[in-house]
């Protein structure tokens, strides 16, 4: 915009002479501009007449005189102009005004960073260093706005969901591992919330949670693996449900009804669509649906999660301004992350890298366990399959997730022939045809 600050000239003023050398103040330049480019020798627009063109290009009669050019369409024009200028600052405004709320909402673990700084010397080195690892942990706890019902909170919170997601590299996919939280492993000495420290145990996993947070729970996964851990985020029960309800619900299909009174959850046989609420007691439930494992329910967790992904992914959520803000306003609200990933920069970033990866390469399984030897209630890892799996994840080599059918079938059919162990990886290391039971984002739920 040319115009100075102050209130423009009425639109509907009159035509004399003063408003004429008014407009022609604020347009004659351009008009000058105009009738140099033209060649028009003698004919130029000046102030006096507003700047209005006589002569053979301007289509006047020669004999009839200088033809003054309406103002009330400038006056349209300059209104136009200021109104778009308003537009776009008020845009900007409230672009920046949404970013910094967003922003201000994500909570940084700074304990976390303490703690793995003090044992660096013990994690694992990263070997494939453009590919990402991420530690996403659901914390059980029930403090806060409307946990209440799950519990009371005791004053801790164990990790009642863990899941290793690995970003491929050439972020052409990503791989989504549940640890499953009875798994026994070794838990390195911790620091408590009151400056104690715990001893080195042999234990169910999501007690590492429990001892020493985020940072013990990704220094136990890191001792387990071999993986080296770059980020983390701790997501809670609210944030889960208010980004279900974000997105208006996920479609499930059920073969049976559900009347579950621990997971607050009584749900009809068929296709539906679940509301947060109703989502929250879907992946939580346990003893009333299948055979009541944890392992099933972690099935059921990977399941939900892709449904999840490929709604986000559609068009409907991505490029509706309606639904993308409550999801990120929920998202942000709900975790707390390390300080790589405490912006929303940062996990612009992160989303940038991944949106473009088709939804059958965001694939879902779970760690390689059976039941633990000393005690059927909790679970050990399978070997090999298990260091297989933690190997390709270290050295972002592929790994191919097919349903356990089909898995099944490739185990009989490689056993039948002689090819290799019955994990179906050979005795030789990994090989590009390894596969592992689970499901991907692209199945959906209702297939």
């Amino acid at each position: 915009m040319t115009d100075s600050a102050g209130t423009p000239s009425e639109p509907d003023g009159p035509a004399d002479a003063g408003a004429a050398e008014e407009v022609g103040a604020d347009a004659g330049a351009v008009d000058d501009a105009d009738a140099r480019a033209e060649g028009d020798a003698g004919t130029g627009g000046g102030k006096g007449n507003g700047g209005a063109h006589t002569g053979k290009d301007s289509g006047a009669d020669p004999g009839a005189g200088p033809v003054k050019q309406p103002n009330r369409k400038r006056h349209l024009l300059r209104w136009a102009a200021l109104g778009t200028s308003v537009i776009v600052l008020a845009a900007a405004g409230a672009g920046w005004w949404f970013y910094r709320k967003l922003d201000a909402n994500i909570t940084t673990d700074t304990g976390a960073a303490a703690e793995l700084e003090a044992y660096e010397k013990e994690r694992p080195t990263p070997v494939a260093v453009d590919a990402q690892n991420i530690l996403l942990l659901g914390s059980d706890t029930r403090a806060g706005e409307g946990n209440d019902k799950y519990g009371q909170d005791g004053g801790s919170q164990r990790s009642d969901t863990t899941i290793l997601l690995h970003i491929a590299a050439d972020r052409q996919s990503a791989t989504a591992m549940s640890i499953p939280r009875d798994l026994m492993v070794t838990i390195p000495s911790c620091g408590k919330p009151d400056g104690s420290r715990t001893q080195e145990q042999f234990a169910q996993f999501n007690w590492a949670f429990q001892f020493g947070g985020a940072a013990c729970t990704i220094r136990t996964v890191e001792r387990f693996t071999g993986v080296r851990i770059d980020h983390h985020m701790v997501i809670d029960f609210r944030g889960f449900k208010d980004m279900v309800d974000a997105v208006h619900g996920v479609e499930v299909c059920l073969a049976e009804p559900v009347d579950d009174r621990a997971a607050h959850l009584k749900l009809s046989a068929g296709k539906q669509t679940l509301d947060g609420e109703e989502a929250l007691g879907y992946v939580r439930a346990r003893k009333s649906l299948g055979n009541g494992s944890d392992t099933e329910r972690m099935e059921r967790q990977q399941q939900f999660l892709g449904a999840l992904v490929k709604k986000v992914q559609s068009n409907g959520v991505l490029l509706n301004p309606t639904r993308l803000y409550p999801l990120l306003d929920a998202a942000t609200k709900s975790i707390t992350t390390d300080s790589g990933l405490d912006s929303l920069r940062d996990l612009y970033d992160l989303t940038r890298a991944v949106r473009s990866i088709p939804t059958e390469k965001v694939q879902f399984l779970t760690v390689p366990r059976q039941p633990y030897s000393a005690n059927p209630n909790r679970d050990e890892l399978v070997e090999p399959d298990a260091g297989d799996l933690f190997k390709r994840l270290r050295e972002d080599a592929p790994v191919t997730v097919v349903t356990a059918d089909e898995n099944e079938k490739a185990r009989q059919k490689q056993q039948e022939q002689g090819d290799g162990d019955a994990d179906g990886t050979g005795t030789d290391g990994p090989t590009p045809t390894a596969t592992f039971p689970g499901t991907n984002a692209a199945e959906g739920m209702c297939e």
